[in-house]
């Protein structure tokens, strides 16, 4: 009988990959400190020299994929020859998105937490670089910042995010609602009616479809070459 193999020590990064594939998996609401270091194979308390409660462990999933988004990011620019400010955002803020499509919880996560990972802060200043390597001055560039937003990270803010607070948004409820108000919204309701998604749209909210991303920042893309001049 072969000698049996040592267990794998535990570690933060260890312990945040295996809430990342549980998160993933079935969602926030599934993630306790008990499950999760149930599935590590570790006590519950032993967790806590890593992570300390509930709150530095969502701390840490928000810091992780900030860190996945930066990696992401860098590969992305790395592709882009010369000092073509558009498009070496537009790929970094589309490599931003395709790490929010694999972890669509994480755009709330984000939102609820009381503290900036510090990862943003090097992000940002990768974009503000960008612009003026692109000729933008400081005063453009802090502009450009307040009209990104959550863009740059790679979803859009919607106004109402149920899910942020704990909540859910049923589509089909609020379709019926939507319906019921026809004749008070004639507008709203023939846009939505015309405008559906269709299943294989990637999406991170009812109105944050591939298309609708990508048109927004061409268009701020647009008005930013135009502030320049």
């Amino acid at each position: 009988m072969g000698a049996r193999r040592p267990r794998e020590p535990l570690s933060r990064e260890r312990a945040l990959a295996a809430a990342i594939a549980l998160v993933d998996a079935e969602g926030l609401a599934a993630l306790t400190m008990r499950r999760l270091a149930a599935g590590l194979g570790v006590e519950a308390m032993s967790l806590y020299y890593h992570l300390p409660g509930k709150e530095g462990l969502l701390d840490g999933l928000a810091e992780a994929v900030i860190a996945e988004i930066e990696a992401a990011a860098e590969a992305a620019d790395a592709t882009v020859a010369g000092d073509d400010w558009r498009t070496r955002l537009r790929q970094r803020f589309l490599a931003a998105r395709a790490v929010m499509l694999r972890h669509p919880w994480a755009p709330g996560l984000l939102g609820s937490r009381p503290t900036v990972p510090a990862g943003v802060y090097a992000y940002y200043d990768q974009i503000i670089a960008t612009l003026r390597e692109g000729g933008f001055s400081y005063r453009i560039a802090h502009r450009a910042l307040h009209a990104f937003g959550s863009l740059a990270l790679g979803f859009a803010q919607e106004v109402f995010r149920p899910a942020a607070a704990g909540g859910t948004t049923d589509v089909d409820v609020a379709e019926a609602e939507l319906a019921a108000m026809a004749e008070k919204l004639p507008h709203l309701t023939a846009m939505m009616a015309a405008e559906a998604h269709d299943a294989d749209d990637p999406t991170l909210g009812w109105c944050d479809s591939q298309v609708e991303f990508e048109f927004t920042l061409d268009l701020l893309f647009d008005g930013l070459e135009r502030a320049r001049g």
